[in-house]
């Protein structure tokens, strides 16, 4: 009898060389900075959580699922769809946040937040305004959910839903998602599928020219967006 070879559910698709020699040491960068980050900011994160729980009742961390990384991406949509039962574009993760929004708004509905959203707190429209809230993204970084730098992860069903509207999107799941990147040093945050397009079209310039050097510079260019607030709320 013939038997038929078949790869195991979760094989990672080959990488070239040259792919994986700029991977390692952009991954290597990655974790080093977020380990050395999660020292400094062990101080700030406590105080950060005493402040929330003054705030509002509710939990300090906010956990909710994103997209991440495709590592199958390259066997195509079809390949993907018939191995999966379904496509949801990339690996699932629990990803980790400060709340900054109320018990009952926080996470009850995958949509956007606007400035003027009711439902964050007082604390809340601080932390989002300063980024804090992304800090517990140190721990993702860490358990190989994401890079400190690389496009940021979506929620699954915007992702669906963006993925039908914009040729290309998919292509954001090739590499790790990241806390910042270059779409969010140049951008603020969304508003309206407009803005989604030209931070799809900044992720993928980034993907094509990826390496240690470029995310120590996105990483150099986020602390003053970060101090001087040039396009954030």
């Amino acid at each position: 009898m013939t038997q038929v070879r078949s790869d195991p559910p979760d094989t990672p698709a080959p990488r070239s060389p040259n792919v994986a020699a700029r991977e390692g040491p952009r991954r290597s960068l990655n974790v080093a900075v977020a380990a050395v980050g999660l020292l400094v900011a062990a101080p700030l994160m406590l105080l950060v959580a005493v402040l929330i729980k003054l705030d509002s009742p509710g939990p300090v961390i906010f956990k909710q699922k994103r997209v991440g990384l495709d590592r199958r991406s390259s066997r195509g949509p079809e390949s993907e769809s018939r191995r999966r039962g379904s496509d949801a574009g990339g690996r699932l993760f629990t990803m980790y946040k400060f709340r900054t929004m109320t018990s009952s708004g926080a996470g009850s509905e995958e949509k956007w937040a606007t400035k003027e959203d009711r439902r964050i707190t007082r604390v809340g429209r601080f932390l989002r305004a300063t980024r804090i809230d992304e800090l517990p993204q140190l721990v993702n970084v860490l358990r190989g959910d994401m890079n400190i730098v690389g496009p940021r992860p979506e929620q699954p069903i915007i992702f669906q839903e963006l993925r039908r509207e914009l040729g290309g999107y998919q292509e954001r799941q090739k590499v790790l998602p990241g806390i910042t990147g270059w779409a969010q040093v140049q951008l603020g945050y969304d508003t309206s599928l407009e803005d989604v397009k030209k931070k799809v079209e900044l992720d993928l310039e980034y993907i094509e020219k990826r390496s240690a050097s470029e995310d120590l510079v996105i990483m150099a260019k986020t602390m003053p967006v970060v101090v001087f607030r040039r396009v954030w709320m």
